[in-house]
């Protein structure tokens, strides 16, 4: 197996490691009927209205 000849530098390194982050965390905008956090392009959970209409139906929102 290969072993490093020389060390690393911490920028190096720093570098490598920054790659590392969480990269996919979900957007959530304002639902523009209710107000309430939603994911994009998708119908509002607590309204159930996407694009203006209201396509699920929900019981708790009146």
């Amino acid at each position: 197996m290969a072993n490093p000849k020389r060390r690393h530098s911490k920028a190096r390194t720093r570098t490598r490691r920054s790659t590392y982050k969480v990269k996919h965390v979900p957007t959530t905008h304002e639902c523009p009927n209710c107000s309430n956090a939603k994911l994009m392009h998708r119908a509002c959970p607590t309204c159930g209205h996407y694009r203006g209409r209201a396509v699920i139906e929900t019981e708790d929102y009146a």
